[in-house]
């Protein structure tokens, strides 16, 4: 696994980890082989670098996946559109017993909307782990004091 591309103690590195750890939807953008770009909203679960999805085994993601593990990923913006998150890395299809640390936060996270659905029910549609290494992290908001902004990993 790579390092983690966040430093907790800068303030707009923290933001973003949080929002990454909390946020219950993430924008995943895979590339179709005629080039053109496909981007859904997934449910997931971030441990830097690693962002961990689960997938019907029989979508359009999977199979651009199949080809071109080039992914982008974006959280919806906050704060009237202040508040960015976005990213970039390589995406790869694993399997569940590979992703037990990943499914068990994935389950904590998501149990309030799953209700009375067990998470090995839900498991039962969307069954393909995709796991994605971030090289890159863009975040920025506005603050009282400006603007934050990082780009990670830093090119000084």
């Amino acid at each position: 696994m790579s390092g983690a591309l966040l430093d907790p103690t800068v303030a707009v590195d923290a933001h973003a980890g949080e929002r990454l750890a909390s946020e219950p939807v993430i924008w995943l953008g895979t590339v179709a082989p005629d080039g053109r770009p496909h981007t859904v909203p997934v449910w997931f679960a971030f441990d830097d670098p690693i962002v961990t999805i689960f997938s019907r085994p029989d979508t359009a993601k999977i199979g651009h996946l199949r080809a071109n593990g080039a992914v982008s990923i974006a959280l919806d913006t906050a704060g009237q559109g202040a508040d960015v998150v976005t990213g970039g890395g390589d995406a790869v299809l694993s399997e569940l017993a590979r992703v037990e640390d990943a499914l068990d936060a994935f389950g904590r996270k998501y149990a309030p909307m799953l209700g009375d659905q067990p998470l090995d029910a839900w498991l039962m549609t969307f069954s393909q782990p995709i796991v994605v290494t971030l090289d890159r992290l863009v975040a920025w908001r506005s603050t009282a004091n400006g603007l934050e902004y990082r780009s990670l990993p830093s090119r000084e």
